[in-house]
């Protein structure tokens, strides 16, 4: 399956940047174990090495940002501070700054009652470039930083065999939100949705200017495979835009 994946990769989307995975696992052993202060305080910046070949499981103590905690699950908390609620809106003068991604501290409030909460399943989460993987890894998500051109054809396919409009979707949420959090959550759904992720103005200086995410669960994924000898990218449509993807 890792193979076939590859070789179509390949034929259809040239040198394009392989994806990373995730899983949970309560074992040891299955990828170097991050040291607190070892990588990135922001778990984007710490997956750059993960995409250039590195494996990498974290637990609670790996991430250094609170509110990356919260979002692979390892907090029941987005955040230690009571005041969270104006640190993403409008702060408090003369002794808060704001990030201003919302308009007001009431809405951050609502926003959050929103949000499914994610209780991470076991102690550590594993990322592996999708050619790394081996027979012992479980990979539960697969995640693509990708050029426009790519995510159009990513997108593409993921709404290939569904009659629903949205078979991929743009959660408002954290970098790290977009492509472990919603994502996994996405798993056991009936009809698992693709995410477009990494709009996050704190996480974009961790990725290129021109790149965003798309995050989907390994078992829609699968179809997507199945599905690519059959689907647009067999068409002349799609050779136009493949000859652009570097």
């Amino acid at each position: 399956m890792y193979e076939k994946f590859i070789e179509l990769w390949k034929k259809y989307f040239n040198n394009a940047e392989l994806p990373i995975t995730f899983y949970y696992t309560n074992e040891e052993g299955h990828a170097e174990l991050v040291k607190p202060g070892q990588a990135d305080r922001c778990i984007i910046g710490a997956l750059s090495s993960v995409r250039h070949g590195k494996s990498y499981s974290f637990d609670t103590n790996s991430i250094g940002c609170f509110g990356g905690k919260w979002w692979v699950g390892f907090s029941e908390k987005i955040a230690p501070r009571p005041d969270f609620e104006y640190f993403l809106s409008c702060g408090i003068p003369g002794k808060l700054e704001g990030e201003r991604y919302k308009k007001s501290p009431e809405i951050v409030l609502e926003i959050m009652k929103k949000v499914p909460v994610l209780k991470a399943p076991a102690r550590y989460i594993v990322f592996k470039r999708w050619d790394k993987l081996e027979e012992s890894d479980n990979p539960e998500v697969v995640i693509f930083f990708t050029q426009p051109d790519v995510l159009s054809g990513l997108f593409t396919l993921a709404n290939f065999d569904w009659t629903e409009l949205n078979g991929v979707i743009a959660p408002m949420s954290s970098g790290c939100g977009s492509i472990v959090h919603h994502p996994y959550l996405e798993k056991d759904a009936e009809k698992p949705r693709g995410i477009i992720g990494m709009f996050d103005p704190s996480a974009r200086p961790y990725v290129h200017e021109n790149e965003l995410t798309f995050a989907i669960p390994m078992k829609r994924f699968l179809t997507m495979i199945d599905d690519m000898e059959e689907s647009f990218l067999i068409a002349n449509s799609w050779k136009d835009v493949q000859q652009r993807i570097q």
